[in-house]
């Protein structure tokens, strides 16, 4: 795994915005463009990918503890963090025009594509078992008393 592949899952992880990382790597006084960092998160056989080095990532996962965990003198709750992270994300809003999707009641003779479905007058063919002539139930295998080899007396 490369160092590329580090940065974007803990983006991802993280639910970080490319702002909020070049915050976290200003914490530990390592400047960053937005330009630069993007190009981290690229396609490898795209023409303007860069290889994240191991100076970056360092500074990253630093900067990560600081923010996070916050300073000795400053200390912060982790969760706390990555809940305000949560509640920045934007929620995407429904568009009046693309009504959301909501399943019928299941009905039988819709409920399979492949079935022609019947016309409101007609009955159904219903088959049932002659059971005129009743047979005995026979019994194919005997009834197996087990033994685990302890006697009980």
């Amino acid at each position: 795994m490369t160092n590329n592949d580090i940065l974007k899952k803990l983006r991802v992880a993280l639910m970080l915005r490319d702002d909020q990382i070049v915050e976290i790597l200003e914490l530990v006084d390592f400047r960053i463009s937005k330009s630069e960092l993007g190009a981290f998160f690229r396609a490898e056989d795209h023409p303007n990918y860069m290889e994240c080095g191991d100076q970056v990532l360092r500074n990253f996962l630093n900067g990560l503890v600081i923010h996070l965990r916050g300073t000795k003198e400053n200390p912060k709750n982790p969760n706390d963090v990555l809940a305000k992270h949560k509640a920045e994300i934007p929620k995407k809003e429904t568009s009046k025009e693309r009504p959301e999707f909501k399943a019928s009641p299941k009905d039988s003779e819709r409920a399979r594509g492949d079935q022609k479905t019947l016309k409101p007058g007609a009955a159904k063919k219903t088959f049932k078992k002659n059971n005129s002539k009743a047979t005995p139930k026979i019994q194919v295998v005997e009834k197996v008393v087990y033994k685990n080899g302890k006697n009980k007396k």
